[in-house]
């Protein structure tokens, strides 16, 4: 298999308390990152995995207020299993007190930023110790995303300029993140088909879904998945292309 290396971002915004998921969205993450780090350290023993949680520790201001240090950075990609399941196992819910009653919802909990996230994981990939093989981010989105559709797209015209391909998988939220996710991994794809986007429906464990979509297991598996569901594949390419689960 093809060497790799990958930075999963996790959402650890107070949405992912939310119990739509079983047991909870943490959880349910969790869970799926757990299978994505062994799928990419058993595929080739020199693939690296590195860890971000999107939401960092907050500040408290003078006037009772409180303010993200931005994504944190928890594991370098690396290959060590015990560091990596370490990091994954030590995951906070992190969100904003709610503040001001002008603050926004998805602010005051914490949404996801994901544009800075990645920022982030570029960084970590650029400075990563084996300068070989392919570049790969896999972002968890469990509540609303910070920032407008515009954004997302510059974000995944820049990890396509860096060659660095981006896996979204989204669990909850969909009404309100869909045009934001289509627009990063078309942006990301250009005419490509390396990036992907898969959406959890809620009741199920997203490792579930995962282990046959193209995550995992690439095109062909996609294919068949989309096939026996009935459903148009996930994926990259064009907008149509992209199954809501």
């Amino acid at each position: 298999m093809v060497l790799e290396s990958c930075m999963i971002l996790l959402d650890n915004s107070e949405y992912m308390r939310n119990g739509d998921y079983i047991p909870t969205r943490l959880e349910a993450q969790h869970d799926a990152a757990n299978l994505l780090v062994g799928t990419k350290t058993q595929s080739n023993p020199e693939s690296t995995v590195g860890v971000i949680a999107m939401t960092g520790e907050f500040l408290g201001g003078q006037d009772g207020s409180s303010s993200s240090v931005g994504a944190e950075l928890l594991i370098s990609p690396t290959d060590d299993m015990g560091k990596i399941l370490g990091a994954l196992h030590n995951v906070p819910i992190r969100g904003r007190s709610l503040g001001s009653r002008s603050t926004p919802k998805a602010e005051s909990l914490g949404g996801s930023d994901i544009a800075a996230a990645v920022q982030v994981a570029n960084l970590a990939l650029k400075h990563r110790r084996n300068k070989n093989g392919a570049q790969r981010v896999v972002v968890f989105v469990g509540s609303p995303i910070l920032g407008d559709a515009k954004s997302l797209a510059k974000c995944g015209r820049q990890l396509k300029k860096n060659n660095v391909s981006i896996d979204v998988i989204a669990m909850g939220e969909w009404e309100e993140n869909e045009s934001k996710l289509v627009e990063l991994v078309n942006a990301a794809n250009g005419s490509g088909d390396s990036c992907h986007l898969v959406t959890i429906p809620p009741g199920t464990l997203p490792s579930d879904v995962l282990v046959t979509s193209p995550i995992v297991h690439g095109g062909a598996a996609e294919a068949a998945a989309a096939g026996a569901a009935g459903i148009p594949a996930a994926g990259g390419g064009g907008g149509g292309g992209f199954g809501d689960f």
